[in-house]
C-alpha cells in the first residue's frame, strides 16, 4: 500500500482539526458533561472514523478497508477498556467532575504522541525482522490469558516510577485550583495535581500499548492504517468515558472477550509468521505452504462476533444479578484494573 504523502497529511490535518475542536469545546465552556452531550459527540466521532473506513474503500479497495475496519474495532475495545482505569486513576487523584475532561484531553494528546513512536517503532522492527511475529503472536496470547485469568483484583490506583520520580524533582500543591495545570505562590511556581494526573494516564497508556499496537500489526501491516485505527480510537475516548458510570459499567465481560480477541490475533500472528517464516531451524527456512490463512473478512468477523457475544452476556449478567446497581459497576471496574494492571 503506497500512501502518498499528500493523504498523510490530509490525515493528519483532519484528526488535528478534530483535536483542536476538541480542545475549544473543553477551554471555552468548561462544565461537567452529560450523558445526552457525550451520546451525540460519541456517535460523531465513531462517524467520523466510519466515513474515513469508507474513503480507504473507495480509494485502496476492500480489503485494505476491512483490515482498517478489523483495527479500528480492536483498538476501540481495548481504548474502552482503559477507560476503567482512567476511572481509579481520577478517583485516587480526586479530580473535580468539571475538570475530568480537560485532564482526559491532554492525557489522549500524549497518548497520541507514545503511541505515534510505538508504530513507527513497530513498522521498522516488522520491515527488518521478520521473526518478531512469533514474539508478538506469543505475547499477544500470553496477554489473552492473563486478561480472562486475572479479572477480579484490587481496583486501587498505585503510582507507577514515572511519577515517583515526577514527585521527587517537581513541586506539587496539595489542591487543585480551577482546571489550571501551574499556580505562582509565595512567588514559587508549582504544579497542581492536574497535571500529575495527566502524566499518569499518559503513562499508564504505555502498558495499555504493550497489547494494542502488536494486536493491530497482527490484523495490518500497513504503517497508515495503524495510525489511523489508532488515532480515530482514541479521539472519541473523552466522550465515552462519561458514558462509563451508566451503561458501559455493566460490561463485566469485557476482558474475557478482549482476552479472546488477543489470543486470536495472536494465533493468527504466528500462522502469518509460519506462512513467511525465514527460521533457519524451521523447514529449512522456507514457508510452511500447508499452514492455513486466517483472512481479514474472518479476522473481522470474529472480533464483531467476540464484541456481540460479551456485550449480550454482559447485560444478562448484571440485569439478572446486579440490575444495574452497584455490585455491576464494583465488578466492572475491579476486572479493568486486574486485568490490564
Amino acid at each position: 500500500m503506497n500512501v502518498p504523502l499528500w493523504i498523510w497529511l490530509a490525515t493528519v490535518g483532519g484528526l488535528g482539526a478534530l483535536f483542536a475542536l476538541d480542545v475549544v469545546l473543553v477551554s471555552r465552556r468548561p462544565h461537567e458533561v452529560g450523558l445526552a452531550e457525550a451520546a451525540r459527540w460519541a456517535v460523531f466521532s465513531i462517524a467520523c472514523a466510519a466515513a474515513f473506513g469508507l474513503g480507504v474503500w473507495l480509494w485502496a479497495g476492500r480489503g485494505f478497508a476491512l483490515q482498517y475496519f478489523a483495527g479500528y474495532l480492536t483498538e476501540y475495545s481495548l481504548s474502552v477498556d482503559n477507560l476503567f482505569i482512567f476511572v481509579v486513576i481520577m478517583a485516587a487523584f480526586k479530580v473535580p467532575a468539571i475538570s475530568q475532561h480537560r485532564v482526559l484531553l491532554i492525557g489522549i494528546a500524549l497518548a497520541l504522541v507514545m503511541r505515534g513512536l510505538f508504530i513507527a517503532l513497530g513498522a521498522a522492527l516488522i520491515s527488518h525482522v521478520h521473526w518478531v511475529f512469533y514474539l508478538f503472536g506469543v505475547l499477544l496470547i500470553y496477554l489473552g490469558w492473563r486478561q480472562i485469568r486475572k479479572r477480579k483484583q484490587d481496583a486501587e490506583f498505585r503510582e507507577n516510577v514515572v511519577l515517583r520520580a515526577f514527585r521527587k524533582v517537581i513541586p506539587v500543591t496539595d489542591d487543585y485550583d480551577g482546571s489550571r495545570l501551574v499556580v505562582i505562590r509565595d512567588g514559587k511556581r508549582w504544579l497542581t495535581p492536574m497535571i500529575v494526573a495527566v502524566i499518569a494516564i499518559g503513562s499508564v497508556d504505555l502498558v495499555f500499548a504493550l497489547d494494542s499496537i502488536p494486536a493491530i500489526f497482527g490484523l495490518t501491516r500497513e504503517p497508515f492504517l495503524v495510525f489511523a485505527a489508532n488515532a480515530f480510537a482514541l479521539m472519541g475516548l473523552r466522550q465515552v468515558y462519561v458514558l462509563i458510570s451508566g451503561l458501559l459499567t455493566r460490561l463485566v465481560y469485557l476482558c474475557i472477550g478482549l482476552g479472546v480477541i488477543l489470543g486470536f490475533i495472536g494465533v493468527k500472528l504466528i500462522l502469518d509468521a509460519l506462512r513467511e517464516n525465514s527460521l533457519p531451524f524451521l523447514n529449512d527456512g522456507q514457508p510452511l505452504d500447508s499452514v492455513p490463512t486466517v483472512g481479514i473478512g474472518l479476522s473481522l468477523g470474529v472480533i464483531v462476533g467476540v464484541l456481540l457475544v460479551t456485550t449480550v452476556a454482559s447485560m444478562l449478567r448484571t440485569r439478572t444479578h446486579c440490575r444495574g446497581g452497584q455490585p455491576a459497576r464494583a465488578e466492572a471496574i475491579s476486572a479493568r484494573a486486574g486485568s490490564r494492571g
